[in-house]
């Protein structure tokens, strides 16, 4: 058996790791618009079932800098607001009555600006 990419005890969301863990807003909106509905879900019930004992595992940490896994287990939580509206509001991936994404495409530096 391999071992997990997650910290101890949140094995049971490594199987997202992969499409989901992104360090970037833009990446986590792409992922969103790249599943459909019935990846999100599987994604939001896995997260939501383990979304405040995750917050409560991370508290212990500096959030300006987390361990590798500790790091995963943030984007994951990060992921999850995605993931959210489209299953709770939107219910499907797309923002409904909104541009299409690729009629904004971001840039590295639109995705990492800070706004006052």
């Amino acid at each position: 058996m391999s071992e997990s990419s997650l910290p101890p005890g949140f094995e049971a969301l490594e199987p997202f790791v992969a499409a989901w863990s992104k360090p970037r807003a833009a990446e986590r909106a792409a992922q969103r618009i790249a599943s459909n509905m019935e990846e999100l879900k599987r994604f939001y019930d896995a997260v939501m079932a383990q979304a405040e004992e995750a917050l409560t595992y991370l508290d212990k940490f500096d959030i300006g800098a987390l361990p590798e896994r500790e790091q995963r287990l943030m984007n994951l939580l990060l992921s999850l607001p995605e993931a959210a509206n489209a299953v709770e509001v939107y219910r499907q991936p797309f923002v409904p009555y909104a541009f299409r994404p690729e009629r904004y495409p971001l840039t590295e530096a639109d995705s990492s600006a800070t706004r006052p």
